[in-house]
């Protein structure tokens, strides 16, 4: 690794070439590594599809309501119905376990995320959210009447560490070296979201919220949605190399997508919309676990224990005057069965459920970030010079997004082995060639893109890289593209019209914890209230 980045290694930071490491890499060492190949189950996901399903059998199945999907939505609103009384549902999921791209994993050193990995302390109007983590003894009390969050379920000290000009420095941003057009563009893009931070429309809404749901409607926003954030930031003349990487890295770390491809609305909410409200200054800090957030999905799961059967799809589903029509394939034993239900909730991607109620979604040209994401399980940490070893921890020389350390908050700085989560997402190449990428790229080859990634920063680590554990998700997230985040509001109206409800963070097209968990509660409480069941409302 070069011991200085110079100002055209930013700009290569920033976009110009930056696909190298996406798309090969030459190994520094040819022995084998132990590991497995994992991801989603493209295979029973592409069964709607390719239309290869097999009749209904059986008896027709009388069902009060279904939950289609066991991601963070669907066990968000089976959360929700469980948590005013209604058990009288049942949740299937694709997957033999639930928890969509918020799953984890675990080896004989720690657990680990097999993607999300943390959830800021959530804003003021998350109100459902934190009714969940009070419950969840995430928040444990009130000081002044805000929110007192359990300070081991907080992210530990040091939270972030960047490489940059040779040396790991605290925080994201680079602090030395900078050149006065550096400073004075992003003193001004700072000043700027502190603004939009701060802003609120004609009709009082924040300009910009977590849920989205709650951002305002005023068309003076909104309008920031016909263009990318690129061309945002070249409208206010913001070419800074340093302050271009940044938000690049700030665009794949949320979206998956290069800034070019991201709303500029999308891009200014990343900065301005995270207002996190708790007692002790802990605000602007992260909830996180070794696992990441299968914590809270294993806790949402755990709750409704009793109404989730694993390895089954919703394959079609029809609204009628009196309910729905769903047929659900089992994947274990091939067939398929039939179930009329008074409410169905399709708590999955937009192109899945437009596909299976085609009636209900109607198609569009959403496109989905794939990813990568690797657990590397090495003898002892990473060390480097500067700046110790942080909980996240990023290089300004590489093309993914670095790793977190999945023992930080607990014996990081034991010296003893650990686990680190390296990501890259596959932004550089369109979405359809990143796919084929993941089905046609052997174990082995990703196995030595991510060891050279790791050994160009840490060249301490050579031979201590025991296991390496690729994980790939084909559609991981929806892209927030220019013309998506305008008509969000609509989408979310129209989402909990039932009989046939949709709830999914596609909605928002925001790919967030919250927005997923906002879908789901605001799914379940229309449909008890189409069952006529009594809930006060969270939301």
């Amino acid at each position: 690794m070069k011991a200085e980045l110079s100002r055209r290694d930013l700009l290569a930071a920033a976009g110009v070439g930056a696909g190298a490491l996406a798309v090969g890499a030459c190994a520094t060492d040819a022995r084998p590594i132990p590991g497995t190949l994992g991801g989603s189950d493209f295979r029973r996901g592409h069964r709607v599809r390719t239309g290869q399903l097999p009749e209904p059998q059986g008896k027709l199945e009388e069902l009060p309501l279904l939950i289609a999907g066991g991601g963070v939505a669907g066990l968000a609103a089976a959360w929700r119905l469980v948590e005013a009384g209604f058990r009288q549902f049942r949740l299937i999921e694709l997957e033999d376990e639930t928890g969509g791209n918020a799953r984890g994993g675990r080896n004989q050193v720690s657990a680990y995320p097999l993607g999300a990995h943390y959830l800021p302390v959530p804003n003021r109007e998350a109100g459902a959210l934190r009714h969940m983590l009070r419950q969840f003894g995430m928040i444990t009390g009130e000081q002044d009447g805000a929110p007192v969050y359990d300070p081991y379920q907080l992210c530990a000290d040091l939270e972030e560490r960047l490489f940059w000009r040779g040396e790991w420095q605290e925080g994201l941003y680079p602090v030395a070296g900078l050149s006065a057009v550096d400073r004075a563009d992003r003193d001004a893009f700072r000043r700027t979201m502190s603004d939009y931070s701060r802003a609120t429309g004609k009709d009082g809404r924040p300009a910009f919220a977590v849920p989205s749901a709650y951002s305002s409607r005023d068309p003076e926003f909104l309008a920031l949605d016909r263009l990318s954030f690129s061309q945002w930031l070249e409208q206010r003349g913001w070419r800074s190399p340093p302050l271009r990487a940044y938000v690049r890295y700030c665009c794949r770390d949320d979206y998956g997508t290069e800034p070019e491809g991201v709303s500029a609305w999308a891009g200014i909410h990343y900065f301005a919309a995270r207002r996190g409200w708790a007692a002790n200054g802990d605000g602007d800090r992260e909830l996180t676990w070794p696992e990441g957030n299968q914590r809270l999905v294993r806790l949402m799961a755990q709750q409704v224990a009793g109404q989730v059967a694993t390895a089954k799809s919703l394959v079609r589903a029809t609204a009628d005057n009196d309910g729905v029509i769903a047929d659900v394939l089992d994947h274990r034993s091939e067939t398929t069965h039939r179930v009329r239900t008074k409410a169905a909730i399709l708590a999955m991607p937009r192109f899945v459920a437009a596909r299976v109620a085609p009636a209900r979604v109607p198609a569009d040209a959403s496109g989905y970030a794939p990813w990568i994401v690797a657990n590397v399980t090495v003898a002892r940490p990473p060390a480097g010079k500067g700046t110790p070893l942080a909980w996240d921890n990023v290089s300004t020389a590489s093309n993914s997004l670095g790793y977190v350390v999945a023992t930080h908050q607990s014996d990081s700085a034991s010296g003893g082995p650990t686990v680190l989560t390296w990501y890259l997402p596959l932004s550089m190449e369109t979405p359809a060639a990143a796919r084929h990428l993941l089905l046609q790229r052997p174990l082995e080859s990703w196995q030595a893109l991510v060891r050279d990634d790791l050994l160009q920063l840490h060249p301490e680590l050579a031979g201590a890289i025991t296991r390496i554990d690729v994980w790939r998700w084909g559609h991981a997230m929806i892209r927030p593209a220019p013309g998506l985040m305008a008509q969000a509001a609509d989408r979310l109206e129209d989402a909990v019209r039932p009989p046939l409800l949709l709830a999914h963070s596609d909605l928002s097209g925001l790919s967030l914890f919250e927005e997923a968990h906002y879908a789901g509660v605001a799914a379940a409480e229309a449909a008890l209230r189409h069952l006529g069941h009594p809930v006060e409302s969270l939301l």
